[in-house]
Formats: C-alpha cells, sequence, structure tokens
C-alpha cells in the first residue's frame, strides 16, 4: 500500500494558537519497502509521524493511502490499515508477551477480546517472524529493551496492517540490537509485504540497511531517494558535515571522525 502526501502541512495547537512545524510536504511511501525518515532534531519528524498515524489532524493538505485519503477512514479501518509501534515503553504490569501480541488482535476480536483460531494463528506468526517464540510466556516487564520492542512489532503484525509506521525504534537499543532491529523490519517489508516507515538517529544503519530514505530539512523540505542517490547528490554529505572533523564518504556511505591536533 502507497502512502501519498500531497503539499501536507503539519504542527499542533498550543496555548497561544497553532504552530506550524512544516508545510507543503509532497512525497510518497511506496509499499512493500522499508523507507528511513532522517532529520534534524525539532525539524518535524515525530509530528510528520503522529500525522500519518492519523494521532493528529494535518494543518492542510491530504494523505491518501492507495488513493483513498485518510479522513475518510473510520476507526474501524483505520485500525485494520495503519499499525504504530512508538518508542515509549510500554507500561504493560505483568502481562506475557503472547497476550501483549495478541493485542494487535483487538480490532478484529470486538469488545470481549476472545481469541478464535485465526486469531491466534496470527499471533504465533507474528511472534515466530519476530523471532520471540521462545519469550512468549514471559513477563513483558522482564526483558530488555530490545525485546520489548520486537514484541510492539510483533502486537503491530499480528494487528494485520498493510502499513506500519515506528518512530524511533532503535533508540535505547544497544549497536548490535540496532542492526538486529532494522534488519528485522527490512525483513518485514520484504516477506510480508509490508509498507514499512520509521524515524531514526541510526544515520549510517539506516543508509546500509533502507531501500528509501527521506531527508527532512527545516520547513518541511524533503528530499526523497535511495541511499546512493541522495549520497550522489551530496544531500548526505550536506547533512552530516556540519561540524569540523566530519567527513562523509558516499561511496562506502560511511562517516569518519578526524580528532583535532
Amino acid at each position: 500500500m502507497d502512502c501519498e502526501l500531497r503539499q501536507l502541512s503539519i504542527g499542533y495547537k498550543t496555548r497561544k494558537g497553532v504552530h506550524t512545524v512544516a508545510t507543503d510536504i509532497s512525497a510518497t511511501i511506496h509499499g512493500g519497502a522499508l523507507t528511513c525518515l532522517l532529520g534534524e532534531n525539532g525539524v518535524g519528524k515525530s509530528t510528520l509521524l503522529r500525522t500519518l498515524s492519523a494521532f493528529q489532524a494535518p494543518l492542510d493538505g491530504t494523505i491518501a493511502l492507495d488513493g483513498r485519503t485518510l479522513d475518510t477512514y473510520d476507526d474501524a479501518e483505520l485500525s485494520k490499515t495503519v499499525g504504530v509501534v512508538l518508542t515509549e515503553k510500554p507500561d504493560v504490569g505483568r502481562t506475557t508477551v503472547y497476550e501483549v501480541v495478541a493485542l494487535g488482535r483487538s480490532p478484529y476480536t470486538g469488545f470481549w477480546g476472545t481469541l478464535g483460531a485465526e486469531d491466534r494463528q496470527a499471533v504465533d506468526e507474528a511472534i515466530a517472524m519476530v523471532g520471540i517464540g521462545h519469550l512468549s510466556q514471559r513477563e513483558v516487564g522482564q526483558l530488555s529493551d530490545g525485546e520489548r520492542q520486537k514484541v510492539m512489532i510483533a502486537k503491530a503484525l499480528a494487528q494485520q496492517t498493510p502499513l506500519i509506521f515506528l518512530d524511533e525504534p532503535t533508540a535505547f537499543l544497544d549497536y548490535p540490537s540496532k542492526v538486529d532491529m532494522l534488519l528485522l523490519l527490512r525483513r518485514i517489508s520484504r516477506e510480508a509485504g509490508k509498507t514499512v516507515f520509521l524515524s531514526t538517529h541510526d544515520l549510517e544503519l539506516a543508509l546500509q540497511i533502507a531501500d528509501t530514505v527521506w531527508l527532512m530539512g527545516s520547513g518541511g523540505t524533503i528530499l526523497v531517494g535511495t541511499p546512493r542517490e541522495l549520497a550522489a547528490q551530496g544531500a548526505i554529505g550536506r547533512f552530516v558535515e556540519r561540524s569540523p572533523g566530519v567527513t562523509f564518504h558516499p561511496e562506502t556511505l560511511s562517516v569518519e571522525l578526524s580528532a583535532p591536533r
């Protein structure tokens, strides 16, 4: 499923009125691909993700999912179309991994949340894809940050939505876990055919793993391309080389730091 942004303006309400974060954003998140959103702090990445996830309304413009505008979806339809994984650690008490992943079936199970055979199969498949079967009866509160993040991704998979949005899924993880997480998300986009869109500060990892990169600047300017396309255009270099001693190598998509002498 493609997600198309058409002259989108985003922002939020304050006591003094409406604060506009970015305007006139036009770009497309393509289906079945892993897209990483990069940008400086404060340019509006989280606001953009909240708007795409329908947590807040756009100030102007439209968001269309395969040609149908987001504002025409009711809550029930939206819960079967868009899955969201946030940075915040879930407050789930002594709930087991299986029980949390099963919450992803709530759009299908109704008020009582009783799992049928199809629901249990969806939960089992999500747990297996993420590779946390050995944790299924553990309490989520006992898990590491990386394991807990995998649980929330499995919950989104159990929801069986074509779109999954993630806000900094590698935050708080050690380096091997960051690599593992991004490789998992790329595999999900390919094997499950999901449209996966995430924000991250892990630039070098994103450049190595992402199919497409969105480089967001102030005012909502967005450059879109493959990592190598944006590197060849000099966009990644301009973004990275803002401090003395920092060099971006487009041929290897890597950053070099030179210590001052």
